[in-house]
C-alpha cells in the first residue's frame, strides 16, 4: 500500500485522538458518582425491604399486644366478679368460699403473667416502630444524597461530553483527509490491537508494542521508498516514520 508522508503522520495524530477519547471514555465509566450512585441505590433497596418488613412485623404486634391486652381485661374481669360475690356475700359455704379465693388467687397469678407479656410486646413494638421510623429516615438521606450525586454526575458527564465532543470534531477532521484505503487498514489494525492501529518508528524501536527493531528490519525500512506503509514486524501495526526515527 502507498500513502503520502503526510497521510502517514497524520495517522499518529489520527492515534492520539482516539487514545484521548479512550481516556475520556475510561474517566466517563469510572467517575465516583457512579460507584456512590451504585451504593446508594443498594442501600435503599435494602432499607425498601426492611421498612416493608418492619411495617408487616408492627401489625403483628399490634394485633399480638390486642390480644394480651384483651386476655388480661378478661382475667380481670374475672377477677372483680368474683370479689364482688365475695364482698357481697353471695358465697355462704366454707369449701365454695375457699375455692373461690384460690380462684382469685390463681387469676391475680394469670393477670400478672399476662401484663408482663403486654408490656413484652408493647417493648418490642417500640423497637419495630423506632427501627422503622430510622429506616424511613435513613431513606430519606438517601435520596437527598442521590440527588446531589446525580447533579454532580450530569456536570462531569456534560464537561467530559464537551472535550469527547471536541475530540471528535478534531479526528473527524483529520480522518476525512486520509485516504480511504489507508484509514480502513487502520481501523481494521485498531480493532485486532487495543485500540492502536499505527505507531511511530522512534529510536528503531516501534512505539505500539516497544520493542526495538533488528538491524535487518531497519536497513528495509530506510531502503523503502517514503510513500510506503510499512508495518512493524512485531505486532503488525502502521509504522509510520518521522524525525525521531533514527538514521
Amino acid at each position: 500500500m502507498k500513502a503520502s508522508p503526510e497521510a502517514q503522520l497524520r495517522l499518529l495524530e489520527l492515534a492520539e485522538l482516539d487514545a484521548e477519547l479512550a481516556r475520556i471514555d475510561h474517566r466517563r465509566r469510572g467517575l465516583p458518582e457512579h460507584q456512590q450512585l451504585d451504593r446508594l441505590q443498594g442501600r435503599d433497596a435494602e432499607l425498601r425491604d426492611a421498612v416493608a418488613a418492619m411495617q408487616a412485623r408492627s401489625g403483628d404486634l399490634r394485633r399480638e399486644q390486642a390480644k394480651a391486652e384483651a386476655d388480661v381485661d378478661q382475667v380481670r374481669s374475672r377477677v372483680e366478679r368474683d370479689r364482688q360475690r365475695l364482698d357481697t356475700g353471695q358465697v355462704s359455704s366454707p369449701r365454695e368460699l375457699e375455692n373461690l379465693q384460690s380462684e382469685i388467687q390463681s387469676l391475680l397469678r394469670r393477670q400478672s403473667d399476662l401484663e408482663d407479656i403486654v408490656l413484652d410486646v408493647m417493648e418490642r413494638r417500640e423497637a419495630a416502630e423506632a427501627g422503622h421510623e430510622s429506616a424511613i429516615a435513613e431513606r430519606a438521606q438517601i435520596a437527598d444524597e442521590t440527588l446531589a450525586a446525580t447533579a454532580s454526575l450530569d456536570v462531569a458527564l456534560g464537561e467530559l461530553a464537551e472535550q469527547s465532543g471536541k475530540a471528535e470534531d478534531r479526528r473527524a477532521a483529520v480522518a476525512k483527509q486520509e485516504p480511504a484505503d489507508l484509514l480502513d487498514l487502520y481501523a481494521k489494525l485498531r480493532a485486532q490491537h487495543d485500540g492502536v492501529g499505527a505507531a511511530a518508528l522512534r529510536g528503531g524501536r516501534c512505539e505500539g508494542c516497544h520493542l526495538s527493531l533488528n538491524t535487518v528490519d531497519l536497513n528495509s525500512i530506510r531502503a523503502a521508498d517514503p510513500d510506503e506503509v510499512l508495518r512493524c514486524e512485531e505486532c503488525r501495526r502502521i509504522l509510520v516514520r518521522n524525525a525521531d526515527s533514527g538514521p
